[in-house]
């Protein structure tokens, strides 16, 4: 749980918080400090790069898989779609049950699954069956990664600063990408022990467990609220809270960020008693575990739908480049399968760099629109987004990046189709790991800001239109490449996604807050007794 900056009496003993200080840990939308989201930017930003790691270490080993299981290349690249598919179902069970129980258990169980399916993959390597099962296990484990972290962030963020977290959390998530790539090349270009790969992951994944067992505090909304209600259970709480004694004053310093005495207060964030918060709480956590499918129903809402659309069409164009370097720069530029893994590089960091520079551009849109209405930003319990263009605000100038993100997949496509110097190919691989990133992230952001009481739910969302949009094009880029040749698919792939996604922007920017209010006011009246 989170506190507000600790004023320890001698002997450890915390004070009882005085009625101001309960008031206004009952007023501020979080009682998380400044220090606890850098640290909490840093935990979130460790366990997102699992997915991209997990996903790309995995392309340069293709071949290798495919002679050592005695396969075809195309079953071996059924296990990605196999992958792509649970990476959709994942979010949509696991972050769908983090808004209910808490962010910390569903963190446990995750990634407790992703450590024991490498670890089978590690000692079963002559089954072309046990890799389909167990990639699908290796899935499920750790793609509700991303979809939980925005809703971390959702809960100690007010939506003017959501950007400063956002920003670094995404540069973390694809480090992965570029890591990913170099280690699986290498592995293959040694032809040494493709099971070296799932160790790597497998102590990776024991680590990450450790830290997160250790120290991510709970900050889901219904479990702890602004951050003053107390984590009652043994897995709410970082374990090594206990940690804490005279004898082991480097941890006491390093826990007291966490730690304080929980307020008393019957007062929640809302003003509300927090018996009755309670059981509203209990109630709701039912409703979301029996109805895990409520994403279908987001990606049926109008303010919701055109969001999703140009986030997955940005996640179809990077999974789509991905699938198809291996095999394209083997064949037009004869590079070893490290080589292949290095080829991933100026993409991965054209990605690191979107995300941060996105992070504070989102930020500066947002002051930028509240000055142009005249809205004055509450840091305190957040805006009311009711009122407040949200939409025109996280779009600012995204046509201009999709633009040019169009322009890149079609240079590209004509590049390796004309075969010109590899230098453009991986020019273009940057400019597009850039402008990708940044639309992946508004996107997504955006989503959770229209849909901030279930910001995990609709994360998972996100994650399952994405990933359908990549397994279709994960599974039809070589044969349409085999049919069309790489200038055209990609000059077909950029134009449909690119003015797919700028009417879906134009839409967005023009109805968004007004479908938005309806649902709104709509869902109010449904909660009214007898409405």
């Amino acid at each position: 749980m989170s506190t507000l900056p600790s004023t320890r009496e001698p002997g450890g003993a915390s004070p009882e918080p005085s009625p101001e200080v309960e008031a206004r840990q009952a007023i501020a939308y979080t009682t998380f400090n400044v220090r606890q989201r850098r640290l909490l930017t840093f935990l979130l930003g460790l366990t997102t790069t699992l997915s991209p790691l997990t996903a790309t270490i995995y392309f340069p080993l293709l071949p290798l898989l495919a002679h050592r299981l005695n396969t075809t290349a195309q079953a071996i690249n059924l296990s990605i779609t196999i992958y792509i598919i649970f990476q959709a179902l994942s979010p949509a069970i696991f972050a769908t049950l983090s808004d209910s129980l808490g962010r910390r258990i569903i963190y446990l169980v995750t990634l407790t699954l992703y450590v024991s399916s490498n670890f089978g993959l590690a000692l079963t390597q002559n089954s072309y069956v046990a890799l389909l099962v167990l990639r699908a296990v290796q899935s499920l484990g750790a793609s509700a990664a991303s979809a939980i972290s925005y809703g971390v962030v959702a809960d100690v963020c007010i939506p003017a600063e959501r950007g400063a977290m956002v920003g670094p959390i995404s540069m973390a998530l694809n480090l992965g990408t570029c890591i990913g790539p170099i280690v699986g090349g290498l592995v293959a270009y040694k032809s040494v022990n493709y099971g070296w790969v799932f160790w790597f992951l497998v102590f990776f994944g024991v680590v990450l467990l450790a830290v997160v067992a250790g120290f991510l505090p709970e900050t889901a909304r219904n479990v702890v609220g602004n951050g003053s209600r107390e984590a009652r259970r043994w897995w709410e709480r970082p374990w090594m809270t206990p940690l804490r004694s005279g004898t082991l004053t480097l941890w006491h310093g390093f826990m007291n960020t966490w730690t304080t005495k929980p307020c008393s207060s019957h007062l929640t964030e809302k003003g509300i008693d927090s018996k009755t918060d309670k059981k509203t709480a209990f109630a709701k956590k039912k409703l979301k575990i029996l109805n895990p499918l409520q994403c279908l129903r987001i990606l049926l809402l109008k303010d919701a739908a055109p969001i999703l659309l140009v986030h997955g069409f940005s996640y179809m164009i990077d999974f789509s480049i991905q699938t198809s370097i291996p095999l394209a720069f083997t064949d037009l530029y004869h590079l070893n399968e490290l080589e292949v893994g290095l080829s991933y590089l100026p993409r991965g960091t054209g990605i690191i760099l979107g995300g941060y520079a996105t992070g504070i551009l989102m930020d500066r849109n947002y002051k930028i629109t509240a000055k142009q209405i005249g809205h004055r930003i509450n840091r305190e319990q957040g805006d009311d987004i009711n009122d407040f263009p949200i939409e025109r605000a996280r779009t600012q100038g995204s046509p201009y990046l999709v633009s040019i993100l169009t322009c890149s997949v079609v240079g590209y496509g004509w590049a390796l189709d004309q075969h010109r110097h590899i230098a453009i190919a991986l020019i273009l691989q940057f400019i597009q790991g850039v402008f990708q990133s940044s639309i992946y992230i508004f996107s997504n952001t955006l989503l959770i800001d229209i849909l901030s009481d279930t910001p995990s739910t609709a994360a998972a969302t996100a994650s399952i239109t994405r990933c359908a949009l990549a397994a279709l094009g994960t599974a039809t880029v070589h044969p349409l490449i085999g049919v069309l040749g790489r200038g055209w698919y990609f000059t077909l792939l950029g134009l449909f996604t690119g003015l797919s996604s700028v009417i879906a922007i134009w839409t967005i920017r023009t109805w968004g807050m007004v479908w938005r209010n309806k649902r709104v006011a709509g869902t109010a009246r449904s909660d009214v007794p007898g409405g």
